[in-house]
Order: C-alpha cells, then structure tokens, then sequence
C-alpha cells in the first residue's frame, strides 16, 4: 500500500542510478497526463535522472499490467509505475476493470520481482480525480524508488 513515509532514511530514498518506467493508461488523459507530470518531478527530485525514466503509453488501465509485464521482462528497469484513471461514473464496469487491473499489476510484481507502484486512480468523480492526482503520483514514485532500494538488498543468487 502507499501511504505515508515519515520513517524512511534518506538513503532508501536515493534514486540516484535507477532505471524507472511508466506506463500510462490514455484512458480519462487529462487526468492521466498530469500524474505522469507529477510522478516525473518527484522522480527527479529523488536523484533520477530523466535519460533513466521510460513512458509507454497504453489505451486504458486493463492493458496496463501487459505493458509492466513487457518492460519488466526486458531487465532494464529498477521499477516500474502504473499511472491511469478509473472513475465511476464515466466507466460503466467500473468494479471489474479497478479489480483486474490492481490485480494484474500485483501479480506482475511478485512474478518478475519488480517494485510496481500503482497509481492508477479509482474515484466516483473527477473532482475527486483532479484532487487526488499530484500527491497519489508523488507517493508512487517515492514507493517505486524505495523499494527498488530494498530489492537492491536482497539481491536473487
């Protein structure tokens, strides 16, 4: 879960060196376009550089956990950061497409053992969306650099 990260050291904040791609859901762009904007800023902030972050763009958020999948496989990424927008009153299956896409993004992670941060936005509204959208992608991209500090620990043999 994202959340707070009042308790993390500097180091595990350091995304000096790391390799971070996005994909984003075109679904809802207006919204969709700003996390992206959002995500990038505090990924600089963290120490990465912007030649190491990679956009792939996607039609919507069920086709988001195929692209992760994708660019996970490929071994050039550190971490990876889902960024959409599912709002209720716009999509009319709404349930099924929030439920599959979080649970395809959970399930690329643990197989291919890559930090995926998911910041795909699930609100009833768009003043709910247009509220939520800078901090929910300033929190992904603090999660993605973070635990591609704590993968970087326990590396595989």
């Amino acid at each position: 879960m994202m959340g707070a990260h009042k308790g993390q050291s500097s180091a595990a904040l350091d995304g000096r060196g790391l390799r971070v791609g996005l994909v984003q859901s075109r679904f809802n762009q207006g919204i969709t376009d700003a996390l992206v904007a959002a995500c990038r800023s505090e990924l600089r902030t963290l120490g990465v550089a912007d030649d190491d972050v990679t956009l792939e763009q996607v039609p919507g958020a069920l086709e988001v956990p195929l692209a992760l999948q994708a660019m996970a496989e490929s071994g050039r990424f550190d971490a990876l950061v889902a960024l959409g927008c599912v709002i209720r009153g716009e999509t009319y299956h709404f349930e099924l497409v929030c439920n599959e896409s979080a649970a395809g993004i959970t399930r690329v992670a643990l197989q291919q053992r890559i930090p995926i941060a998911n910041a795909i936005l699930t609100t009833e509204n768009l003043s709910q969306a247009v509220a939520r959208q800078d901090e929910k992608a300033r929190d992904a991209a603090r999660v993605a650099v973070e635990m591609a500090r704590l993968l970087k620990r326990w590396p595989v043999d």
